[in-house]
């Protein structure tokens, strides 16, 4: 268990969990870290999670699919999993909010994300916009095939459009 408060814990591990749920939603490990952390004993946090989860307050399914929806305008999957993973989500939670990020979406995301990610900057063709935008969409968690696709996707609708940053 991670390190724990000096202070001891002033009501009970639910009435704590509640406040953290009323500001943001938790992972089912998040919440049984924070609360070991603020001093509560493992079996209070235990029964505390239990009583969030029979309630419906606690729910790593929902925790899941509404951290995709929420972060995959800026990451790709391989990040969105890995940070899940980070917060205990278990996997086939994780696969299966993943499931609606599918190529379509994942393209599109990377094609918004590539074009802020480029900016103003004028790429002289294909090649170096590949070379500029490709390697931070995969350090974002995008697969090299959707980076290029979305590179090309960019490059080809800014020759349509001689207002863009890119030359004709």
């Amino acid at each position: 268990m991670p390190r724990r408060s000096s202070k001891p814990p002033t009501g009970s591990a639910y009435d704590a969990g509640i406040r953290l749920l009323a500001r943001r939603a938790h992972s089912r490990a998040e919440l049984r870290t924070k609360l070991g952390r603020r001093g509560f004993a493992e079996a209070e946090v235990e029964t505390a999670v239990g009583k969030l989860v029979e309630l419906g307050y606690l729910d790593d399914r929902s925790f899941a699919s509404a951290h995709v929806r929420r972060r995959s305008a800026l990451k790709g999957p391989l990040a969105l999993r890995a940070e899940l993973s980070a917060r205990g989500v278990e996997r086939w939670f994780a696969d299966e909010a993943l499931a609606r990020f599918d190529q379509p979406a994942q393209l599109a995301s990377a094609r918004k994300l590539g074009a802020r990610l480029s900016g103003t900057k004028p790429f002289a063709g294909y090649r170096e916009l590949l070379e500029s935008v490709g390697p931070k969409l995969i350090r974002r968690g995008f697969a090299p095939g959707i980076a290029r696709a979305a590179c090309w996707d960019l490059w080809i609708t800014s020759r349509r459009d001689t207002s863009g940053p890119f030359p004709a």
